[in-house]
């Protein structure tokens, strides 16, 4: 089962989701936590790589009723160089509230 995640105007399908609440050090306050992972093709490398690049998203999971302001907190790729046509990477993100 696929999910559409918007991160800023790109939408990603992602084929694993997970959402919980993190405490923001120091204080009661809880903020919303995605999890997801998604595939990357060599034709959509450059593209994803300049948006995680910004570093600062607005988040918007439609099927879960999630929209919030997030930064990443973690990060992995199965493959570090998508620059041969062909190529297919899993990417691996977890996107935390500001607060």
């Amino acid at each position: 089962m696929s999910i559409q995640i918007h991160i800023n105007d790109r939408v990603i399908e992602a084929f694993q989701f997970s959402q919980e609440t993190v405490k923001k050090p120091g204080t009661e306050r809880e903020l919303h936590k995605i999890i997801f992972d998604f595939k990357v093709t060599s034709n959509e490398y450059h593209d994803i790589a300049v948006l995680l690049y910004e570093m600062d998203f607005q988040i918007r999971v439609p099927e879960k009723n999630l929209d919030f302001p997030a930064s990443i907190s973690n990060y992995s790729t199965s493959i570090t160089n998508l620059y041969q046509e062909g190529e297919v990477a899993n990417y691996h993100l977890e996107l935390v509230e500001k607060a």
